[in-house]
């Protein structure tokens, strides 16, 4: 029966084609119920592209070949959609994928499959990642630089070239999974892609990240990426997305309107050495109380995830009041606007943006509220991964009371639970990451400037770079943090 059972897989095993679309494609019509090999199709073109494809797939000892140019029914708007969100899952179980370089002649040396416009087109990024074994190809349907490795995943020197021209690590590659985390990293992979309509560049990042959402094709890329960035945070709650420069997208403003605004590098802080840690532990312990940590530690413990109703998103941060916006000279272009923002608790910071706002300082106050926020970050709670909140709670402000009986630490390691005082051990451990937690609310962080509205909620002001904030002292400032969820339009 195994035998059986293998010798049927292998027949049913099938070559995926990964391409660029160029001039007429043979779509399913043009070949339905006939054979590629007809005399009577069109031999030039996207017909002997696809001729040489089922060559080298039968050649490479499989039967059956599949190309998105006439494997899909275009004309049916079922199976179309049901293709977008299959997408990924095909090439994944394909047991060869074929890249066709069109525009890589015969003996290229070494950079050419890096400057192929391949590498630019949208829907190529999953037929990359989500195959488990890939060949290239040159125009002639000659193996790229003449390697014989049975998988061109663990050719040393085409991986390299290919992460020199994409920015996709291989050991991303090759222990890729999709999901919805670390989203920030898979939308720059997209960034600087293109696709004949707009929204494909939505529709070929369902796969990466493991959703299935409606296609709608005339719905334009800001609502697409609204729509998948909106599950994103839904399903994970992870907010990497948020951290972006552009403009703002009319599905909600603290979302990107294009895909490009992921292109330069995501902000983060300069990275802290564990002694460097340690060292300002230790000074903390001297001038701060430590149930003042522990109980911040507990609040942000326990704040709510983030979520979206009724494209509204609703993001846990810690917030800090805006006293004085005025415009300033700076080096921004004429079309750019320079502010100088003041808010309590933190260094005073440079904004540029589009945007028209209005001023104020404390000679000129203003009834419209202005807010500089810290998105909350969970990792921050340095918590195992097999560790999970036993209760969320949406949050007002810093005073609200919490429900810390609910708080439970699992002992660091079996030998605590024997040395007879797990409790105590319990506490230190919540102690020492409380600590450690306000180090790092120290640090720089990306912020986002708020506006509030007359209809409610506030919104995101886009800027042209990241709006860096630190806070002034992170012991003093510990009453000027306001820990609440904010509805932003």
């Amino acid at each position: 029966m195994k035998h059986i059972e293998e010798v049927v897989t292998k027949y049913f095993q099938y070559a995926t084609l990964s391409h660029r679309w160029e001039g007429k494609e043979p779509l399913l019509q043009d070949i339905q119920g006939k054979s590629v090999y007809d005399s009577e199709l069109d031999p030039v073109g996207g017909m002997t592209k696809l001729r040489s494809f089922c060559k080298t797939a039968r050649d490479a000892g499989y039967n059956w070949a599949w190309s998105d140019t006439c494997c899909i029914d275009r004309s049916n708007n079922v199976e179309l959609q049901e293709s977008v969100n299959s997408m990924f899952v095909w090439y994944h179980h394909s047991a060869l994928t074929i890249v066709y370089l069109s525009d890589v002649p015969p003996s290229s040396e070494s950079g050419a499959l890096a400057r192929s416009a391949w590498n630019t087109r949208g829907w190529t990024v999953q037929e990359f990642i989500a195959p488990k074994v890939i060949l290239f190809y040159q125009n002639n349907w000659t193996l790229y630089l003449n390697d014989r490795t049975p998988n061109h995943k663990e050719s040393a020197a085409i991986m390299l070239e290919l992460k020199n021209a994409t920015g996709i690590d291989p050991a991303a590659v090759a222990a890729f999974r999709p999901s919805t985390n670390d989203a920030r990293e898979k939308l720059h992979w997209a960034s600087t892609r293109v696709t004949t309509h707009q929204e494909d560049i939505v529709y070929s990042l369902f796969g990466i990240f493991g959703v299935r959402l409606p296609v709608d094709y005339g719905e334009k890329q800001g609502k697409a990426l609204g729509r998948l960035l909106q599950e994103i945070v839904t399903q994970s709650g992870d907010i990497t997305s948020l951290d972006w420069v552009g403009k703002s997208s009319e599905f909600n403003s603290c979302l990107p309107a294009s895909i490009t605004s992921y292109e330069t590098s995501p902000c983060k802080p300069p990275p802290l050495l564990e002694n460097e840690i340690q060292t300002s532990v230790s000074s903390l312990r001297k001038t701060v109380a430590a149930d003042f940590a522990s109980n911040l530690y507990t609040l942000l413990r326990n704040v709510s995830a983030p979520r979206f109703a009724a494209q509204r998103l609703h993001l846990p941060c810690i917030a800090f009041n805006v006293r004085e916006v005025r415009r300033v000279r700076g080096p921004a272009p004429e079309t750019l606007f320079t502010y100088g923002v003041k808010a309590d608790g933190l260094r005073d910071l440079l904004i540029t943006t589009e945007e028209t706002l209005v001023q104020f300082w404390p000679a000129r106050p203003i009834e419209k509220k202005f807010v500089l926020i810290r998105p909350w970050d969970r990792s921050l709670l340095e918590l195992p991964d097999f560790v999970e909140s036993t209760k969320f709670v949406e949050l007002s402000d810093f005073g609200h009371d919490t429900e810390s009986e609910d708080y439970c630490t699992p002992p660091s390691s079996p030998s605590d639970v024997w040395s007879g005082s797990p409790v105590k051990q319990e506490v230190v451990d919540l102690e020492s990451r409380a600590l450690r937690l306000l180090v790092r609310l120290g640090q720089p962080f990306g912020a986002f400037l708020l506006a509030q509205q007359c209809s409610g909620g506030y919104k995101r002001i886009a800027s042209d770079h990241d709006i860096i904030g630190q806070v002034n002292d992170v012991v003093s400032v510990r009453d000027l943090m306001d820990i609440r969820t904010m509805e932003i339009l």
